[in-house]
């Protein structure tokens, strides 16, 4: 159920569904729906802090196509523990931050939903892959595979932790690292392939 105030934005267009069809597809028809220049995806049980999407608005350059930054884990209490992602701040070339995801089963380079990225360059990366969790890790490696970018050591989205998320629970363990090998493996093939061809 979309919240009143949501509904009532006219800046807002709910994409209804007819039937449940898992987050990677849901994303993708979503995004056939985008207007804008510039795209972030989120869960619904987080947020962003208010001056997240205008900072990172405001470090685009013509030759970047994503900004990123770092999250915080949001806790059942309140207080908020910082997440810095494996890659470091600053600028990155195309293709470099799945570099700083050796392994499958080693943290992702970068949070996902931290990304800031041009809309054109998602759609190009190909969404949400289709994985049935873990899908917006295909987004982020696709993402910083095709463009440079720009990771900001500042946590731009809160990650709510609570007992009902979807990522916790032995049926979630099932297929993590089956997700990851997938997402890993579309990374890095993609850098590889883009990098051969200069």
């Amino acid at each position: 159920m979309v919240p009143a105030p949501i509904t009532a934005d006219p800046r807002v267009r709910i994409l209804a569904l007819p039937r449940p069809v898992g987050a990677a597809c849901a994303r993708n028809l979503g995004l056939n729906e985008v207007r804008t220049e510039f795209v972030n995806w989120a869960d619904d049980d987080d947020v962003f802090p208010d001056w997240s999407l205008g900072l990172r608005l405001e470090t685009f350059t013509d030759e970047l196509g994503w900004v990123a930054g770092y999250s915080e884990d949001w806790l059942p209490d309140g207080s908020r523990r910082l997440w810095e992602c494996p890659a470091p701040p600053g600028y990155h070339a195309a293709g470099d931050v799945v570099t700083y995801w050796p392994r499958p089963q080693d943290t992702i380079p970068v949070g996902p939903t931290t990304i800031l990225a041009r809309t054109r360059l998602v759609r190009a990366a190909g969404g949400m892959g289709g994985l049935v969790q873990g899908e917006d890790y295909m987004a982020a490696v696709g993402v910083t595979a095709l463009a440079p970018g720009v990771l900001l050591p500042l946590p731009v989205y809160r990650y709510r932790k609570h007992d009902g998320q979807m990522t916790r629970g032995e049926q979630y363990e099932e297929l993590e690292l089956a997700a990851r090998r997938h997402a890993h493996a579309f990374g890095h093939g993609l850098r590889n392939a883009l990098t051969s061809r200069t």
